[in-house]
């Protein structure tokens, strides 16, 4: 979607060039800053009953008089905070978004004029609201015909505003990577198709991408990765990206993404049901993708390294069991008490690969755990961390971005649950405090770097009526790596 800036007062929206116009307004909006024509509007549609400046409460009016634009929507903002507005602006899309208008101009009505915070979040707003999938579908809706969108502001703020399209046009960008990525089922989205889509990105975004087969990776001393991969006919693929930002001694910041393209759990097989958004178990993968995506075009000055072990997790004669022993790169031994506790196994061996890279910093993205999605729900991710100063990096990443995550604990207690009499460790532990049993797995093959983990597995995919990837956390992630630079 093509995003611009028109600058124009508010009293002279009545003429403004585009094929609909939409008001975002609330308390504090004057009618009378709005010139005759759509004051008059606002105002009778707040004295009729149709409008009230609740959040969530638009009203469509086609072809009013006085006004040049063919369709107008007010959206009633439950204040001026860019989570307000990006609210507002969804409601408001709802009428417009199937309808013939190509050109929308986006206004704020409210006391404080737009700043690039809300104007991100604009933008955030309308790539979500016109994303559709359609790899597989070709019954789907056509295309939205609304292409174009400006947001009309002030001369005095027009840098700022600037400055949000261009950073949220490119979080959009990557949240459709990732979620074009993780939609495509299982038999589309292979281990392999995530290593062409690493080449596509790199080559037209200018990063560095390197992917190691078997054959590697059995040099390297993967035993972990190996053991999930071992009952798939789906070859391996270690992937390796590189955007070089700063110079070649900068230690880089590493992300590094969980890609099990399907998970049926293995010899510890999943129960059937809902078995298929388990295609959406490769959402670190997609993430580590669509912010590669996102910062290459953003060209911060740091280096960035983005690592995705990726496998599918199958049952079968050749499968991991229950109770065998491997031995990681670390050189640690794990015993596999349940093979549907695959994520952190392929995570363990990147993080101890990441070490090479001599990192700032390694954050781990993967929707590991149910116990996350009981703890937190759906809305914020689970973050880890031993490193305060990380996790508030972190932390305030998500708020700026409206991306959020929680930070969970990691006494050293809960280490306890992973004791094993076979081998140094097992890869699972009581069901209680599972996600942060898992984190504390992690946690063993990082003593080497800053590290933090975030659990997506409540915020990575929606269920039901609306199921798909929302391609979180990207946006977290870039503001992260946008803050690092700065």
């Amino acid at each position: 979607m093509d995003f611009k800036i028109q600058v124009t007062e508010l009293k002279d929206l009545r003429q403004a060039q585009a094929d609909a116009l939409l008001l975002l307004v609330g308390e504090g909006t004057e009618p009378a800053a709005l010139g005759k024509a759509l004051g008059g509007l606002l105002t009778q549609a707040l004295e009729d009953g149709d409008l009230a400046y609740k959040a969530g409460r638009c009203l469509y009016l086609h072809k009013p008089a006085g006004v040049k634009a063919p369709r107008v929507v007010f959206a009633a903002a439950g204040g001026d905070s860019p989570k307000a507005l990006r609210a507002a602006l969804l409601a408001g899309l709802g009428p417009l978004k199937g309808g013939g208008a190509r050109h929308l101009l986006v206004a704020s009505a409210l006391p404080t004029p737009l700043d690039a915070a809300q104007a991100q979040a604009l933008v955030a707003a309308a790539a979500d609201a016109l994303y559709t999938y359609r790899h597989t579908k070709p019954s789907a809706p056509a295309a939205p015909k609304l292409q174009r969108l400006s947001l009309a502001c002030g001369v005095a703020n027009t840098a700022a505003v600037r400055d949000g399209l261009r950073v949220g046009e490119a979080i959009a960008a990557g949240v459709g990577v990732a979620r074009e990525c993780a939609n495509r089922p299982g038999n589309h989205a292979t281990p392999s198709h995530l290593a062409d889509e690493a080449r596509r990105l790199g080559k037209a975004h200018g990063f560095d991408v390197q992917v190691l087969g078997r054959k590697e990776v059995e040099k390297l001393g993967m035993g972990c990765f190996l053991a999930v991969a071992q009952g798939s006919a789906q070859p391996l693929k270690f992937i390796v990206m590189q955007y070089h930002g700063a110079g070649k001694t900068a230690a880089p910041l590493v992300l590094v993404g969980k890609g099990i393209t399907f998970d049926t759990g293995g010899i510890s097989l999943k129960p059937a049901a809902e078995m298929d958004e388990m295609k959406f178990d490769m959402g670190g993968a997609a993430s580590v993708l669509g912010t590669f995506r996102a910062v290459a075009e953003l060209k911060p000055k740091l280096n960035l390294v983005g690592l995705i072990p990726a496998c599918e997790n199958m049952p079968g004669g050749t499968a991991v069991k229950p109770g065998d022993v491997v031995t990681s790169l670390s050189g640690q031994t794990v015993e596999i008490l349940n093979t549907d506790a695959e994520g952190r196994l392929i995570l363990c061996d990147a993080l101890t690969y990441a070490e090479r890279f001599k990192p700032a910093a390694v954050i781990d993205i993967a929707t590991l755990t149910g116990a996350c999605v009981i703890a937190l729900g759906h809305h914020r991710s689970g973050l880890f961390s031993p490193d305060d100063t990380l996790a508030t990096e972190l932390q305030n990443a998500g708020a700026a971005a409206l991306d959020p995550c929680w930070r969970m604990p990691l006494d050293e207690e809960y280490d306890e649950g992973l004791k094993s009499n076979f081998a140094d460790m097992a890869n699972v532990g009581p069901r209680a405090g599972g996600a942060i049993t898992a984190a504390m797995f992690l946690k063993r093959y990082t003593a080497k770097y800053p590290w933090a983990h975030l659990d997506i597995a409540g915020s990575a995919w929606k269920s039901g009526a609306a199921k798909g990837a929302t391609g979180r956390p990207v946006p977290l992630l870039t503001h992260f790596v946008m803050g690092r630079a700065a």
